[in-house]
């Protein structure tokens, strides 16, 4: 079954496409926790509960009630409708982790009727989750950043870095690049290195840094120290402007 968290229409505040205008699916599920972030969000009943910054997406335990079930890919199109939106708008698709459905039916079918009606599709992803690009070559046509796990989401380094992954994907996508959340406490921690340890696997890709944070005063305590890292190392900056305009993770 495929869930669907919330629906949006906003601009992309991270990444390669920042600034562009894009209908955001965010789906429910993910094949990792992330409590490293140390995002708090409360649960409908009361728990407080630990992870990303968008915690709310990935633990069903706590947050199912707000999930809704989709039955047909015609009912992720039908949300298309319900906003006044430029042709051919871009298309974002995140969660959680949109690729727990890359080979449900539902999903597929949402993908092929997107492309048909001319919009770039990109996923957000955390990069351990393969794609079969035969059997499916809709993903060909997709963009993918890849949000690859650091040591200071505190998953296990065997789960959140899968090089066969990451070149599989950055080889056979549309577009691919890399996309890093770090904090300034982990900038001296040898994160130079870890990053080396993931790019290595393909290394024209592209790196986009972006200051972790849930909310805009995390965001910017976050920014010039991150600054300074790219700069000396020669990666990309990404902010976080979503957040930074709305201090919000939600509908923005």
């Amino acid at each position: 079954m495929i869930y669907l968290v919330e629906h949006f229409y906003s601009i992309q505040g991270e990444g390669k496409f920042v600034g562009t205008p894009s209908l955001f699916f965010r789906f429910g599920g993910c094949n990792m926790q992330c409590v490293g972030f140390g995002c708090k969000e409360v649960a409908p009943d009361g728990t407080e509960v630990l992870g990303c910054d968008t915690v709310y997406a990935v633990n069903k335990e706590h947050f199912a009630k707000r999930w809704v079930p989709v039955k047909s890919h015609q009912e992720l199109l039908n949300v298309l409708d319900l906003y006044e939106l430029p042709h051919a708008v871009d298309i974002v698709l995140t969660g959680g982790e949109p690729l727990i459905y890359a080979n449900d039916p539902i999903f597929v079918n949402f993908l092929e009727a997107l492309d048909e009606r001319g919009h770039r599709i990109t996923f957000e992803t955390n990069g351990s989750l393969n794609v079969d690009f035969e059997k499916y070559p809709i993903y060909r046509k997709c963009i993918f950043a890849l949000s690859v796990k650091l040591s200071n989401s505190q998953e296990p380094l065997a789960k959140r870095l899968r090089g066969d992954v990451i070149f599989n994907i950055a080889s056979n996508a549309q577009d691919a690049f890399f996309k890093f959340s770090i904090d300034r406490d982990s900038i001296n921690m040898a994160l130079e290195d870890e990053i080396e340890s993931i790019t290595i696997h393909s290394p024209q890709t592209k790196v986009y840094c972006m200051p972790l944070g849930g909310s805009k005063a995390e965001v910017e305590a976050n920014t010039e120290p991150l600054i300074e890292f790219c700069k000396a190392k020669g990666y990309n900056f990404s902010d976080r402007l979503h957040i930074r305009i709305w201090d919000e993770n939600k509908g923005v």
